[in-house]
């Protein structure tokens, strides 16, 4: 039942609904939590016996109060009130007051409306003990406020009723213009009703309403059930003349009415458009269909033309420009849930992604400047750094000259990844690095194709994607480890890529269009060439990196190792000191190795115990502390402070409590000096060196105490790591003339001991190893070979010379030279054969201390490639073949 008129006192207690609008009719549950909401209602609804009344009156955030009609008061009493976080909420919000703003102005607005509590509830919030109240207050009619005064925590205001009476509203009623206002408000509320019959059980209800209330109370009910905004609402209660009250409420109902069609259209039009299967469809239509009512359906059109619109920034050749737009019309008639539509819109991005004609700046080509870049990048590697001169030499002449495939041989830690970085350093071209070790699939270079599922470009494409340029850098790591399976074979894959008349017009499976690579630098690395097929070999340029000689890493060492370390753990020259001669120890008793890993790694273990010991002499400076170098404080500054320190001990401070005090010691420029002991730095020295490195792994007496008995011969192989001195080890027994060999061999040295020992067994008498009244010594004997550090594999047929020499001198029992070191392949009919490697050999000879090398007369060439100082401390020997 609807209230009945009411007779309003002259003055009301206000409560304030902050950006809330209560019209009369409508009714709304609150709860009062705020001191001064809560003192208004315990004053004026819960301590009265009869029903009371009180004001709403609606209150504009700070912000917006400059709109509309307001009352401005500046109120510092009720702290509920004044901040922007103070709303008086309705249908069961709480209320959130916020007594940090207590003092910003109040903006009321001038009209309000009376209203009645219908229910009310006490409770008491634990364990804060706080009072709330819980009211259900109904709008009775509009009221304009005259004055505003506060009432303790609270406001009273004084009023003036604006409803008209019921003779005034009995007489307006005859108003010809209000009939028929009247009239469309009903015909446009009963449809309103009818829609909603469709959907809702309850409207029965409304319809008695819409028959039985007073059409200007009917307007307010109608609105309040909206939502609508705050300036609407406001609008609605300030609509006192009953003619703008039933037009702005008949439009409002209209609107409401329009609204719950336009959704019926849109469920029915995506109804009809459903299919069966996944709600993520249902989803979709019904987001499309709502945009295409909104007249806002283009944003999958925009996203789609913003790919066009990069793919035709992207400079794609014609051809290539055919076909994607081919599949932009394609993409474009697809819906976005289609499998199809994902794929085919990563395939145009990796389009528009690529740089089909972006170049890289280069900088001018300046020799002088690139030498240099490379003598401080790299010490050493005269014939790498000679090529790479060349290589620019020929750009700058010839911009457009095809650039070289160089492949960078040998063992690892000689610094082949990081002379790639330092090309492209040299060039002013990006620089991507692609590591092919351990790849077995052809797909990783050529991609996979479009019809697999998880379907991606290959590396190289890939690569450039990311690098965003045509012209980098381009290094293929590892090359010698790719693998081959059913998959496919990528060494074959690389010979397009490597060869300047096919990689102008390369085809990446997933792409399927061509892409130029022609203005990629590419750089190769491996660690042994014999991986590698022939036909990809024949399309790089090999450029071999042997080992570093000890005095190359002494350098190194010097110039790289040392300063890199040092900085890598904090330190530096001033706590850590390497001298000279205990690199060199390092480099000959601790690490026998092609490149200088090892030897960074142990320099690293140094750097890691004087860190420890600086650490450990980390103090922190006392009270008052002089260190040297630092002037004394003058005399009346210290009996200052020391006054002052007597005054805090003494209990004489104005806060009379304690103290603390830290003086941190000043140089005389005013720096803090560091908290580290000034003393003299770690120097490193031998009992340093077995202390943190153990003890020695290497020996220079090695080789000659393992040769201290006949049979024992040293070899000179060579290794993905390099050149190794191989020892090998003869000894005979009483037998069947049989042959034992162990140590891990491979089918090539096999056969190479079984043709030495034919050849040794022919030659007996011209040896002098066997009598001819003797010729069943050695066919009574079977002889074993063994060749140590039986873990490592073996194969290979360099050692062909050492086995004749051992075997002779087992047989002979005469010592091999413990300075002699050998290596040549042995031919059945005694001639010695050629063999590679010589350099990274004669290196290892040199890090053994071995000071007689035998080589194979053929191989004498290739002594040009060791330097000079090496061989000025050998002693060189030929076997002529």
């Amino acid at each position: 039942m609807m209230a009945e008129p009411v007779e309003l006192p002259s003055r009301l207690a206000i409560l304030p609904f902050r950006n809330k609008v209560l019209l009369p009719g409508a009714i709304v549950r609150i709860r009062c939590t705020s001191p001064s909401s809560v003192k208004l209602v315990e004053q004026e609804l819960w301590q009265r016996e009869e029903r009371g009344l009180i004001g709403v009156l609606p209150v504009r955030d700070s912000e917006a109060a400059a709109v509309g009609t307001l009352l401005s008061q500046a109120v510092g009493g009720d702290p509920g009130y004044g901040g922007s976080k103070s709303p008086t909420t309705s249908s069961g919000e709480q209320q959130k007051q916020d007594s940090k703003n207590h003092q910003e102005p109040i903006h009321w607005h001038n009209r309000g409306v009376a209203a009645r509590a219908l229910h009310l509830s006490r409770g008491v919030e634990k364990p804060s003990g706080r009072v709330t109240y819980i009211v259900v207050l109904e709008g009775l009619c509009r009221f304009s406020v005259q004055d505003l005064s506060a009432r303790g925590t609270y406001h009273v205001a004084r009023i003036s009723r604006l409803d008209m009476t019921k003779a005034e509203m009995e007489q307006a009623e005859q108003d010809p213009d209000i009939i028929a206002l009247s009239r469309q408000f009903k015909a446009t509320a009963m449809e309103l009703i009818s829609v909603l019959e469709q959907k809702q059980k309850t409207v029965g209800r409304t319809k008695v309403l819409l028959e039985t209330v007073p059409v200007h109370r009917l307007a307010d009910i109608f609105v309040a059930s909206f939502e609508i905004s705050f300036e609407e609402q406001l609008s609605m209660l300030d609509s006192v003349d009953l003619k703008v009250r039933l037009s702005k409420a008949t439009e409002l109902v209209d609107r409401h009415l329009q609204s719950i069609l336009v959704a019926e259209k849109i469920t029915q039009k995506v109804e009809g458009q459903l299919s069966k299967s996944q709600k993520e469809y249902l989803l979709r239509q019904q987001m499309r269909a709502i945009k295409e009512e909104l007249g806002d359906n283009d944003d999958d059109e925009d996203d789609v033309a913003a790919l066009e619109r990069k793919m035709q920034s992207a400079g794609m050749p014609p051809n290539i420009w055919k076909h994607a737009q081919r599949e932009l019309r394609r993409l474009r008639k697809m819906q976005p849930q289609q499998p199809g539509y994902s794929s085919s819109r990563v395939y145009l991005e990796l389009l528009a992604d690529l740089p089909w004609q972006k170049v890289g700046e280069e900088r001018e080509l300046d020799l002088r400047a690139a030498k240099e870049s490379l003598d401080s990048d790299h010490y050493g590697l005269t014939k790498v750094k000679q090529r790479i001169i060349e290589y620019l030499a020929v750009r700058k002449l010839k911009p457009d000259a095809r650039g070289p495939v160089l492949c960078f041989v040998g063992p690892p830690g000689v610094g082949k990844t990081s002379l790639a970085s330092s090309i492209a350093s040299a060039l002013g071209r990006k620089f991507i690095r692609i590591s092919l070790g351990g790849v077995k699939d052809e797909a990783d270079i050529r991609g996979h194709r479009r019809t697999y599922i998880g379907s991606m470009p290959g590396r190289l494409i890939d690569g450039l994607k990311r690098v965003g340029v045509c012209n980098p850098v381009m290094l293929l790591d590892e090359i010698d480890k790719t693998g081959s399976d059913v998959r496919g074979d990528p060494a074959s894959a690389l010979l397009e890529v490597l060869d300047p008349e096919q990689n102008k017009s390369f085809n990446d499976h997933y792409l399927n269009v061509p892409f130029d690579l022609s203005k990629v630098i590419f750089v190769a690395t491996a660690n042994r060439v014999q991986p590698i097929p022939p036909p990809l070999l024949d399309r790089m340029e090999v450029i071999e990196l042997p080992g570093y000689t000890p005095e190359e890493k002494l350098k190194i060492s010097t110039k790289h190792l040392i300063p890199r370390v040092l900085d890598q753990h904090g330190l530096s020259t001033e706590f850590l000191k390497i001298p000279e001669g205990m690199v060199k120890l390092i480099i000959q008793r601790y690490t026998r190795e092609a490149g200088v890993r090892n030897l960074e790694r142990n320099l690293a273990s140094l750097a890691r115990a004087a860190a420890v010991r600086v650490a450990e002499q980390e103090r922190f400076s006392p009270a008052i502390q002089l260190s040297k170098g630092i002037q004394p404080m003058a005399a009346s500054t210290t009996a200052l402070l020391d006054t002052r320190l007597a005054g805090a001990g003494s209990g004489s401070s104005p806060s009379n409590g304690e103290v603390e005090m830290e003086v941190i010691p000043m140089d005389v420029s005013g720096q803090e000096i560091s908290n580290f002991d000034g003393g003299s730095p770690i120097v490193v020295d031998e009992t340093m060196l077995e202390k943190v490195l153990g003890p020695p792994r290497y020996d220079d007496n090695e080789a000659a105490e393992r040769v201290a008995t006949p049979g024992v011969s040293v070899g000179l192989v060579w290794t993905n790591f390099g050149g190794e001195v191989q020892f090998v080890e003869a000894t005979t027994m009483v037998g069947k003339g049989e042959l034992h060999l162990t140590g891990q061999l491979g089918d090539v040295i096999k056969e190479s001991a079984q043709i030495a020992l034919t050849w040794v067994r022919a030659r007996a008498s011209e040896l002098e190893i066997s009598s001819t009244s003797d010729k069943s010594l050695l066919e009574s004997r079977d002889i074993h070979i063994h060749f140590p550090a039986g873990a490592v594999p073996k194969d290979g047929p360099s050692a062909g010379v050492t086995l004749v020499t051992s075997l002779v001198s087992l047989f002979s029992k005469k010592k091999v030279r413990a300075d002699t070191a050998m290596t040549g392949e042995m031919t059945l009919r005694g001639l010695v054969l050629p063999v590679g490697g010589i350099k990274d050999k004669v290196l290892a000879a040199h890090r053994y201390g071995i000071k007689r090398v035998i080589l194979p007369e053929r191989n004498l060439k290739d002594l040009a490639e060791v330097p000079s100082n090496i061989l000025s401390g050998l002693e060189g020997a030929v076997w002529e073949s």
